[in-house]
């Protein structure tokens, strides 16, 4: 096949290295990434693939080899692994918040020959681990020659290639783009292998969910980029040409975020729930003009319909969008438009288009609606399987769909409900209790600044709801016997929580998810 040829089918497919190289193409001096005081054009974005991408080759880098990356939230995120996929290559995002044992493990699992760290991360010592052992190539980013950690080789030294000699891979939609491993709440974490064909899949979801306007979109990136949340937010930016608004990987700031978003004119965003709730403080505390913001957009976590009413409150232009899925489906399974936010509020939407979705029971038969059950998928969006991990492959998918392990409802419109994890329903007497349910009623209490209800057991009904609370700034103490004679004029009594823990904060990933298991230690570990 002539070089013209194969040019013409390597265009043919739906990827960001293809998409990226376009826009280069079409639209060079346009601004693609904003960090701080940076701002990346596409024609520059892809010089510094090609030459990272050509470095790495010459390193051995090829087909197939997993790249790891360690690092907070900065614009050679997106360079690192746009081109690693340009070798036919397979980018590792790690969570930088993990221990050494956790990274190792992740490093191991994944089998990955290259490592790519910050600063930060270099210093937790993974990073002279890894090159000591000779197995790993350890690049660290943002420091000069003379600067980089022993035995890593400078990022510097392979932007600084020519990129020639290193053409783009004859890669498929099908083959695997990212291994995504999951948030490991409980147990070790699994590696969801995500495909191009899934992030193109899910690029066309948010596209219509978002309702993307061609070259007119600043996509503000505020979580951090090793969570699927937000390169489902990536992929259908570099689809459409918008121009990517990142924030540092340092402790959340609603002031900071909210000033980015005014003097950027971003026009969308996702957030965790408790993120959007101290943005609507920030904003009524100190306004900031929002009239670019179209989308504010929450997920990973549930929002209490408190939370949902107070931001159609505060941030009146942006239509608040509901996304929910999970990781192994890259990830959103289901959306909740705008113009439904207020008739549905509570509901997660319904399933977007090239999602399968069924709610059975434990026999994968069909569920009435209106009756609980798991919601198991098929689709574009799920993954290939977990990585090096057949027996978990095989038990998420048994019977030909994709067990989610979310327990929901649909309504007669098709309207999905989150009621909870499968894992962390509470049987309580022989009464299923559902804990997110009891969390959404408990968070509406004046005094209640975000709350987890856990099952603790009980010798005589086998379990009882506990609720866990960190209370709002100022407000006075809060008793058992006062939260159930609140709580009981919006619960059944056997839902109501028996014993009430008082803590700071609410322990969380760094997906903002709630880690249960640490709640589940003993009250007084909890308290203290």
């Amino acid at each position: 096949m002539s070089s013209e040829l194969e040019e013409l089918e390597l265009a043919r497919q739906q990827h960001w290295v293809n998409q990226v190289a376009r826009h280069a193409f079409e639209r060079g001096d346009l601004t693609a990434i904003v960090f701080g005081d940076r701002r990346i054009t596409w024609g520059e974005l892809q010089h510094r693939v090609v030459a990272v991408s050509a470095a790495l080759a010459e390193r051995g880098v090829g087909r197939g080899d997993r790249i790891a990356l360690l690092m907070g939230n900065q614009a050679e995120y997106f360079e690192i692994m746009i081109a690693a996929n340009r070798l036919g290559a397979i980018a590792v995002p790690i969570n930088f918040r993990l221990s050494v044992g956790e990274v190792a493990f992740t490093l191991d699992n994944s089998g990955s020959v290259v490592l790519f760290v910050d600063e930060q991360t270099s210093a937790t010592g993974i990073a002279a681990s890894a090159a000591a052992e000779g197995q790993v190539l350890v690049v660290q980013v943002g420091v000069g020659a003379d600067e980089s950690a022993d035995g890593a080789t400078p990022y510097d030294v392979l932007t600084a290639h020519s990129g020639s000699g290193a053409s783009i891979a004859a890669t498929e939609e099908s083959e695997p783009a990212l291994i995504m491993y999951t948030s490991g709440t409980t147990g070790r974490p699994k590696g969801a292998v995500l495909t191009h064909r899934n992030l193109a899949a899910q690029a066309a979801t948010n596209v219509m969910a978002f309702r993307f306007e061609m070259y007119d979109e600043v996509s503000l990136c505020a979580a951090p980029l090793f969570h699927i949340g937000t390169l489902g937010l990536v992929a259908p930016a570099i689809l459409m040409g918008a121009t990517m608004v990142v924030m540092p990987s340092a402790s959340f700031d609603a002031g900071a975020l909210l000033d980015v978003v005014e003097r950027e004119g971003v026009t969308s965003t996702f957030l965790v729930p408790t993120q959007w709730q101290a943005v609507c403080d920030e904003q009524e505390r100190a306004p900031r003009d929002l009239s670019r913001l179209r989308v504010s957009s929450w997920g990973a976590a549930p929002a209490s319909d408190t939370l949902l009413r107070r931001m159609g409150e505060v941030l009146p232009g942006a239509s608040s969008l509901a996304l929910f899925g999970q990781t192994e489906m890259s990830p959103v399974t289901c959306v909740l438009e705008a113009k439904d936010s207020r008739r549905k509020l509570g509901s997660v939407g319904r399933p977007v288009p090239g999602v399968w979705a069924r709610i059975v029971d434990a026999d994968m038969v069909d569920v009435k609606p209106g009756e609980v059950g798991e919601i198991v998928y098929r689709g574009q969006g799920l993954m290939t399987g977990y990585w090096n991990n057949p027996e978990a492959t095989a038990q998420a998918f048994a019977g030909g769909w994709f067990h989610s392990g979310d327990l929901v409802r649909m309504d007669d419109e098709g309207f999905i409900y989150v009621v909870d994890r499968a894992k962390d329903m509470i049987i309580s007497g022989g009464e299923n209790i559902y804990c997110a349910e009891v969390e959404n009623a408990l968070a509406g209490h004046p005094d209640i600044a975000e709350v987890a209800v856990i099952g603790r057991a009980h010798e005589t009904w086998g379990e009882t709801p506990v609720a866990v609370v960190a209370l709002k700034p100022g407000a006075a103490d809060l008793t058992i016997g006062e939260l159930r004679t609140w709580a009981g004029e919006r619960l059944a009594r056997y839902k109501l929580p028996t014993d009430l823990v008082v803590v700071d904060a609410l322990p969380r990933n760094a997906s903002g998810k709630v880690t249960k298991n640490v709640l589940r230690t003993p009250a007084a570990t909890l308290r203290a």
